[in-house]
């Protein structure tokens, strides 16, 4: 073959590829990563803070499918209201042991402007994941992501291997604070306040 033929082989292969992924972000399922949050964790640090309000960025649009219901289910499902994101996975032990507590805080924050959506990550069976928020009496939707796709909306520097993370967006659904660990009904009120006493900031 040719060095001409070579690059021309070449060049339909890039154009080919560049196809496939533009097809991968077209279409009425595809998920919006628009927004303006970019992720940031100095020092390692795993309880992020975002401040003064005014600086913060906002995530894209996050939607997708109840795990219960199948109906669509979006952050934009709660407008005015600080909205706290807990990704979890049945099969995640921390987040086992993170539930009670999160029920604990929506149960307490429900009636001042504060609204829960989970988010259920990689478990396939989604039966399974079913069982977890009825056995863990779970009063708030979540939304059924196996495949993780619904965090495109998170950007993607968003660390997605840490399972439980907890998000807390202010009422203008910016990015308040990032917690990268499994959390206490203490630690979640804690953050939960910082945003409370902002009112409508």
């Amino acid at each position: 073959m040719s060095a001409l033929r070579r690059i021309g082989s070449a060049v339909l292969a890039g154009l080919a590829v560049a196809a496939v992924l533009a097809g991968c972000s077209t279409g009425s399922d595809a998920v919006v990563s628009g927004g303006t949050f970019e992720f940031v964790s100095p020092g390692g640090k795993t309880d992020i803070y975002y401040d003064p309000p005014s600086g913060r960025g906002t995530i894209g649009e996050l939607a997708g499918p109840d795990l219960m219901t199948g109906k669509p289910l979006s952050v934009k499902d709660f407008p005015g209201q600080i909205v706290v994101i807990n990704l979890w996975g049945q099969w995640c032990g921390p987040c086992r042991a993170e539930a009670p507590a999160l029920e604990r805080v929506y149960e307490a924050n429900k009636d001042k402007g504060v609204a829960f959506l989970g988010i259920n990550v990689r478990d396939p069976q989604q039966d399974k994941a079913q069982d977890f928020v009825t056995a863990n009496k779970v009063g708030y939707p979540s939304i059924y992501d196996p495949s993780m796709r619904t965090l495109l909306a998170l950007g993607g520097n968003f660390p997605t291997s840490v399972i439980p993370t907890t998000l807390v967006l202010d009422r203008q659904h910016r990015v308040a604070a990032v917690l990268l660990r499994a959390l206490t009904a203490e630690d979640l009120q804690g953050a939960l306040d910082r945003v409370l006493a902002e009112g409508n900031a």
